[in-house]
């Protein structure tokens, strides 16, 4: 079985990452330069493949940036200190980016007849991303099919209808190394804790009993 997964660096691909390996795929990650406002994710996405000795492509899309508007993780405003709320929704969106990085991962895909593209989009994010609804899984699963028609290419979002606490069990049961991940969205030396996908990612680890890695001693 072989796949091509959006690698981003954090906490939810990496774990897919893990799942795919288990399950006996054989992967090939894209991790995306989308000029966001810190490259730390991008490292680690890298640190990681090497780890697993897996493909891996960074692709630079940072030309479309400018195209983008001025979300916060461009740098284009300030990163929000909340829990998500659909205030801090609107200044973390980049506009249509699962669309943009799936077409892509779907034509390489397709090009070295690879028959499915995984992306570890969460029912968490659903709440506030539209890129990560089952509506969107179900819309775009028979486009990319369509879109691929020479070697058909087959849409998978396994973690769709789980949570984030659910998908740090699952990798807690398959080790996956959480301190080699990256979510915070300010990328200083260490998190945050104060922007929504710090407390998220915070949170999903106390849900199942454990401390995140990344935050060591400072607890």
């Amino acid at each position: 079985m072989r796949g091509v997964l959006i690698l981003s660096g954090g906490v939810d691909s990496t774990t897919l990452l893990y799942k795919m390996l288990s399950d006996g795929y054989e992967v090939t990650a894209l991790t995306f330069n989308y000029a966001q406002r810190h490259k730390k994710e991008i490292e680690c996405a890298r640190a990681i493949a090497e780890r697993l000795h897996i493909r891996h492509k960074i692709i630079d899309l940072s030309s479309l940036a400018s195209l983008l508007g001025d979300s916060a993780l461009l740098g284009g405003k300030d990163v929000p200190s909340c829990h998500y709320t659909e205030e801090a929704a609107k200044k973390t969106v980049v506009p249509n980016r699962n669309m943009i990085m799936l077409s892509v991962a779907a034509g390489y895909a397709e090009a070295h007849e690879i028959p499915e593209v995984y992306y570890a989009a969460h029912k968490n994010d659903s709440t506030i991303y539209p890129d990560c609804r089952p509506e969107f899984v179900q819309a775009l699963r028979p486009a990319i099919r369509l879109a691929t028609a020479w070697h058909p290419v087959e849409l998978q979002a396994p973690f769709v209808d789980m949570s984030k606490a659910e998908i740090v069990s699952m990798g807690l049961a398959l080790e996956v190394p959480y301190e080699l991940t990256w979510s915070c969205y300010r990328g200083e030396e260490h998190p945050c804790r104060s922007c929504p996908t710090c407390i998220e990612r915070e949170e999903a680890f106390a849900l199942n009993g454990r401390q995140d890695p990344l935050l060591g001693e400072k607890d």
